[in-house]
């Protein structure tokens, strides 16, 4: 048996560091899905990607291979859009199915999106709409199909790293008035997202 484990990253950086430490444990590259917000433009340009023939979101080896280094996961990363938020950069099956509803869905409403592709994967749909709305506020979500036995193993990798769980960002969340997911909302800009993470980020220690 498998089960899937999502975790949001206020830093692009731990979510990198997570993703290779997946794969030294043997979670294989196929099982792993990384979306980056790039409101920033801090992972390349703004152009859209399609879903290649393999499932894979990406561009070329090119974005991911400055992102990321050789080989793994990383090395897909391509470029692209998700109605609700915004550009982003995203790499293996999460983000090829949420991508792949928000392009099925030009000239009409996208079915699914990044939150039917969460709740395909196993989160309740509470926990779909906080990780939907952490990627649209700056936010890197991670996620690791794995067999029951590596799991703790999985989970104790993503929480080094300062991997956050839905339950404690929409708590958090909730205490400004949010309620869910919006997918017709503005994207946030970058003045936005900068105090977004500047909330999370931890003091500096002088």
């Amino acid at each position: 048996m498998s089960r899937t484990i999502t975790r949001l990253f206020d830093d692009y950086s731990d979510a990198k560091s997570a993703v290779h430490d997946l794969e030294k444990l043997g979670v294989p590259h196929g099982d792993l899905s990384i979306i980056a917000n790039n409101a920033h433009s801090e992972h390349g340009d703004h152009d859209v990607s399609d879903v290649n023939a393999h499932g894979d979101v990406s561009r070329g080896a090119s974005t991911g291979a400055a992102l990321g280094g050789v080989g793994g996961l990383l090395a897909g990363l391509g470029l692209l859009a998700i109605p609700g938020l915004g550009p982003i950069v995203a790499a293996g099956w999460l983000a090829s199915t949420a991508a792949g509803a928000a392009i099925g869905g030009i000239g009409g409403a996208a079915t699914g999106g990044i939150v039917g592709a969460l709740k395909n994967a196993g989160e309740s749909e509470d926990d779909a709409h906080v990780y939907s709305e952490g990627v649209r506020r700056g936010g890197t979500l991670l996620s690791a199909r794995v067999e029951d036995s590596l799991a703790p193993e999985a989970e104790a990798v993503l929480n080094r790293h300062r991997g956050v769980d839905a339950g404690t960002r929409g708590a958090t969340y909730r205490q400004s008035g949010w309620t869910r997911f919006d997918s017709d909302a503005p994207a946030y800009t970058r003045e936005e997202i900068a105090r977004e993470r500047s909330t999370y980020r931890e003091p500096t220690i002088v």
